[in-house]
């Protein structure tokens, strides 16, 4: 059972999240009874054999009980969901991981749910993880995966889990990490990690997945100039979308030019040459062979022995990157901290102390207590 504290803790993270704060402008209204089931968490918690029996067994309902619980802030929550996280380690890392991002309207969405209705009728079990962009004022954030992957929500064999980044890249990477095992330990045997837009979420992303395929649309010399380099280098695959109708010819030649471009960069890790191909989501053209763009590469790097090296330094990278999310945690939820947090902001507003001697005072204090 959720004790009092946290649950009102609780109640108030999901009215803030509901409200725009901080602005002239009146609190958005909240429907009550929304809200009511929002704090459906005063719901007793299972026993730990329960939700690994469950997850093990491919229960989807124990399965999403499971992830809300990594998700969760509450400590009670979060030490529950490192138990039973453990437990289903032994079950993780079969599945094939590939991780899709793209440029605003390039038609990932479009795309992932052709591409996984294409490995439903293959048989696979799916599972589509989606980092949702949240509000960096209210915290909240529309996870819409589910309306507009509709026709692939609806397969019994794959299942949507759009997840709010809540403006904490940090977080969301090792809560998504955590999910991914979860989903493999559940016996999904293909995960999909989809990411909004081109920016910092894309380098989170890639340090979990096998295959990392960059979506883009025609036009693509204009459309190179709006991505960092860094993401174009770290893409194993390049697709460009949206080939069909009068703009097939515009696709192709987009995609020439950016094998051209990916010709200039330097030689992936993993040795293998970058591959771009045209597809559309719309129409089916060339998502099987997409998929098989994706097979191949993942075998080959398994061949070389590249796929367990990438994954074991992934495996490091996540016990660096909760080491740096639970320090900030920690921090920030120092009463001693949060006490003088304001009152520094306040001079270095005022400009009556330096940036650095703020943060040089509050670092002091935590680790010195």
């Amino acid at each position: 059972m959720v004790d009092n504290e946290h649950f009102e803790n609780q109640k108030h993270e999901w009215e803030s999240a509901l409200q725009v704060t901080g602005t002239d402008q009146p609190a958005i209204q909240v429907n009550p009874k929304a809200l009511e089931r929002l704090m459906g968490s005063r719901q007793k918690l299972l026993p730990l054999k329960e939700y690994v029996d469950g997850i093990l067994a491919g229960d989807i309902t124990i399965l999403s009980k499971a992830i809300t619980l990594v998700e969760s802030s509450l400590p009670t929550h979060q030490k529950l969901a490192q138990e039973i996280i453990a437990e289903c380690v032994p079950y993780s890392g079969k599945a094939l991981r590939l991780g899709i991002t793209g440029v605003p309207g390039a038609g990932k969405s479009t795309f992932i749910e052709a591409l996984g209705m294409e490995l439903c009728k293959q048989g696979k079990r799916l599972a589509v993880l989606a980092i949702d962009p949240s509000s960096q004022r209210s915290k909240g954030s529309i996870l819409g995966d589910k309306t507009r992957m509709e026709e692939l929500s609806q397969q019994r064999n794959a299942y949507i889990r759009p997840s709010a980044s809540a403006g904490t890249l940090g977080g969301v990477a090792r809560k998504t990490r955590e999910t991914i095992i979860l989903c493999e330990a559940a016996g999904f045997d293909t995960i999909l990690v989809e990411t909004v837009g081109v920016g910092q979420s894309e380098t989170a992303v890639y340090s979990m997945v096998d295959y990392f395929l960059l979506v883009l649309i025609g036009g693509a010399g204009d459309e190179l100039q709006g991505i960092k380099r860094g993401i174009m280098e770290m893409a194993d695959g390049i697709v460009v979308n949206k080939a069909d109708g009068d703009n097939v010819q515009r696709a192709e030649r987009a995609a020439a030019e950016i094998r051209n471009a990916v010709h200039l960069f330097p030689p992936s890790e993993s040795g293998l040459e970058v591959k771009v191909t045209t597809c559309s989501a719309l129409t089916h053209y060339n998502v099987p062979e997409v998929w098989q763009m994706v097979l191949q590469h993942v075998e080959k790097i398994r061949e070389t022995g590249y796929l367990d090296e990438k994954r074991a330094r992934q495996d490091v990278q996540m016990m660096l990157d909760t080491i740096d999310q639970t320090l900030k945690n920690n921090f920030y939820e120092n009463q001693l901290i949060s006490d003088m947090l304001k009152l520094i902001e306040n001079d270095v507003e005022n400009k009556r102390m330096s940036a650095y001697e703020g943060a040089r005072r509050l670092l002091e204090l935590y680790t010195s207590r």
